[in-house]
Parts: C-alpha cells; structure tokens; sequence
C-alpha cells in the first residue's frame, strides 16, 4: 500500500476533505473515542493550514497528514488516559447482587458509524476487511494496552499496512525501532488478545436471520427466544455503568428484572464499529417511545457473543444520525 502521489494543490480544503474519513479511523482506533478522534482530525486540519507553507512535497500530502495526526494523538494520550470496557475495569457481576455503578465519560471505549472511519468504497477488498476488523469493539480496547507509540507503529503497519520505512519516516525514527515496537506490540496483544467475532463484510444470510430473529425477540421482549440466540459464554455490558453480567442464566434474569422496563421497546437497525447495532427506544409514559440505549452486537459462529449496550444516548443517537424519539 502506497502513500499516494505528492500534491501540490492550492485548494487545501479540498484536499484535506478527501482523506477526513481515513484519518479519523486512524484517530479513533488511536484514542479510542469517536468524539476526541473528530477533535484530533480538527486539530490536525489547523495546524495543517498553519504549517501548510512550509510543506515542501517532499512526502505525500496524506504521509504529512499522518504525521500531524499522529502527534496530535500523542499529545492526547500524553495525560495516560485510555479507554477501557467493563470488562477490563470489574470481575464479572451476578444479576441478583448487581450494582450500578457510573464512572467518567472519559473511562470508556466509545462506539463509531461505519460511515465515519470507513471509506466507502475501498479499491481493494482486502484492505476493506482489514480497516474494519480494525475498528471492532474487542480489538481497539485491545489496543488501549499498548503505549501509545506501539500503539500507532501497529496501527500503521497492520491495519493500514504502511510499510516499515515508511512508518520510520513519518514516526522520525529507525525501521529496526519500527520493528522491535511492532514485535513488543504483538507480543503485548498476544498477552491481551481480542475476543473473536465474525467478519461481516458483507452481512451474509445465517447473520441477517440471526439478526432479524433478535430484533423480533426483543421488541416482543420474548426472552426465552432472545437467549436461545446466545452463546453460553455471551456478555452483557452498560456504560457508564462498570457492571458487566455473562452467560444465559444472568442475562435472562436481568432483562426480567432490573431491565424490565425495556420491555415494548422498538429498535432501529444500524452499524457501529463493524458490527450490527440497534438503536432502542423505550416506551414513554407520556407516549410515543424515547432513546435508552444504542445496542451493538458481537457475533461469534451463527450466535451473539456479545450484548453491548451503550445508554448515553444524548451522545450516541445524533452521532449515528438516529431520530430524537419514535411516535
């Protein structure tokens, strides 16, 4: 994969629109929250226009582009902030015992729309598994256990699939330092590695069936049905709340009991992070149904292996473009 050709194009706007949606899965998958990532491609943008007379098209405009946003990110992370899942803060919980606690907005990973960290239409087909496989859920809070300079070498070199001197060159430093961080990188994710889910690129027919059959089990709030959907091992998550419930039993129990006023809830289709979501509307007392949660769904072989269920949606439902309430 190449960098692209050097430009010298006086219509920076224009320039810099063409390559937004790169950079921000690239700031996402560094930061691991989609609002700071839209920030950091901000602050990259102006200090591009301030330093854009100095540009001398030595390297590419996109390798120059990386380069700033690169340490735009490490500047964020410079305060030791890194986002996490609730499962990585607190043991696993028991539904009858359950405890909600919240912690700071800055705590958590934050879900992402497709549309905003991926191209949509990429030239190579292979390059497009690799950018979402990239922005999964487990696999960017994977990422938050490396320092960040680990961080982007591993970025750059496998998900994006920079070449080594090409990293070195816009990290300013050696292709043997490129490769010693990525082996340290990999040896760190090994210790650490993401949980696996299903590719879907794209949604084949066994996913859609499992989807719409969890889609008519929830808004029917059949939970019988909804749990025979799931694998034994399947997680529960809430932020802001660091509980986080496994398996059939406890889930169940908790959509019976704590989460019973989810129950006539409608759901939206959508995608956040390459995998499906539903955006959930709760019925209103005074009508109509209000946002309660954005839901996203990891799926591991023909089942859900994951129920992460992200309930700031004053945040969520305007990023992922979702109606305010349903009538």
């Amino acid at each position: 994969m190449t960098n692209g050709a050097t430009t010298t194009t006086p219509d920076l706007d224009e320039a810099l629109s063409t390559y937004r949606v790169e950079l921000t899965g690239y700031c996402y998958r560094m930061l691991g929250s989609s609002f700071d990532a839209e920030d950091a491609v901000q602050d990259t943008y102006v200090r591009a226009w301030r330093s854009y007379a100095k540009f001398e098209g030595r390297s590419s405009l996109r390798s120059w582009l990386y380069r700033i946003a690169t340490n735009v990110c490490l500047d964020a992370l410079s305060a030791g902030n890194k986002r996490a899942r609730p499962m990585d803060l607190t043991s696993v919980g028991s539904q009858p015992t359950a405890v909600l606690n919240t912690r700071p907005e800055i705590t958590w990973l934050e879900p992402v729309p497709d549309a905003r960290v991926l191209p949509p239409s990429p030239a190579d087909p292979a390059e497009a598994t690799l950018a979402k496989e990239g922005i999964r859920l487990a696999f960017v809070a994977a990422l938050q256990h490396l320092p960040p300079k680990q961080r982007a070498v591993l970025i750059l070199r496998e998900v994006l699939a920079w070449k080594a001197d090409e990293v070195a060159t816009l990290l300013d430093t050696t292709v043997a330092s490129v490769n010693s961080a990525l082996q340290r990188a990999r040896a760190t994710l090994s210790a650490n590695p993401p949980r696996d889910t299903d590719p879907l690129d794209p949604l084949n027919a066994e996913q859609a069936d499992l989807l719409s059959r969890y889609m008519a089990a929830f808004e029917s709030y059949d939970i019988i049905s909804l749990t025979s959907l799931l694998h034994e091992d399947a997680t529960l998550s809430m932020p802001p709340f660091d509980l986080w419930l496994q398996g059939k039993p406890d889930i169940a129990a908790w959509h019976l009991v704590q989460g019973i006023g989810c129950k006539n809830s409608r759901l939206i289709p959508t995608t956040a992070n390459g995998h499906p979501a539903f955006a959930q509307y709760r019925p209103d007392p005074t009508g109509g149904h209000t946002p309660w949660a954005l839901q996203v769904l990891e799926l591991r072989d023909g089942r859900i292996a994951a129920l992460n269920a992200f309930l700031d949606t004053p945040r969520w439902f305007p990023l992922f473009d979702l109606p305010e309430r349903l009538p």
